[in-house]
């Protein structure tokens, strides 16, 4: 929003707690709403969100040094176009080391680029930890933290969302597993669900996804105000 550059970078020290699902919301989100995104997958393996928006986003392979140049460079072009990164769990040590060795947050604030981190946690020391020590080395970090009340690690709910720091957040609740299975067709464009779901599907699915849908894009529309507002 407005004459600054925001860059998504969606992320997690562990596996199976949302973070591809996360980033296919704000792709989405930035598409129902009519503006383009650039999209990164650093799985060079399955590369689940590249083929979810093959026009949109690229494989970026961190363990090459063409796979860093391709995502670090474009990441710090000041275009006022949204970039995505999916960030794999296996790519989690090495990218925040080169974040830390090339100065990636430095350069960014003197391009006008605006990384904010999305953080999706479980209730497990490990995510804890990875919160405390991106905080510790960079405390003016844009982190924010995502919940996945689907993905694994989530089904004790609240218990220990006070033994993270007091940051903001997203909730994705729940879906029925009848729902999250269509919400994962291959045919299903989340981007286009709430103007033209698919004919075929059952009108009891299509209202809870839409349902779902709408909570969540909501928390991304007031995420964007906060930030254009500097808050």
């Amino acid at each position: 929003m407005g004459s600054q550059t925001y860059v998504y970078i969606v992320c997690s020290p562990r596996g199976r707690v949302g973070v591809t699902t996360a980033a296919r919301l704000l792709g989405d989100y930035f598409l129902s709403r009519r503006r383009n995104f650039i999209g990164f997958d650093t799985d060079p393996h399955e590369s689940p969100f590249a083929l979810r928006f093959p026009q949109q986003a690229k494989v970026a392979d961190l363990a090459s040094v063409k796979g860093q140049i391709a995502l670090f460079d474009r990441l710090l072009v000041s275009d006022e176009t949204p970039k995505v990164v999916d960030l794999w769990a296996r790519s989690w040590k090495g990218f925040f080391n080169m974040v830390r060795e090339i100065g990636f947050l430095e350069e960014a604030r003197r391009q006008g680029v605006t990384p904010i981190f999305l953080l999706a946690v479980d209730n497990s020391n490990e995510c804890l930890d990875a919160v405390t020590g991106l905080l510790a080395q960079w405390p003016d970090l844009n982190l924010a933290l995502v919940r996945n009340r689907g993905a694994a690690g989530q089904d004790d709910g609240d218990a220990s969302s006070d033994r993270f720091p007091p940051l903001r957040d997203f909730e994705i609740p729940a879906l029925d597993p009848v729902v999250a299975h269509a919400m994962e067709r291959a045919d299903v464009s989340l981007s286009r669900f709430l103007l033209a779901p698919p004919s075929d599907m059952s009108i009891v699915v299509k209202s809870a996804l839409r349902t779902w849908l709408s909570q969540v894009f909501a928390q991304i529309q007031s995420f964007e105000l906060r930030m254009a507002l500097g808050g």
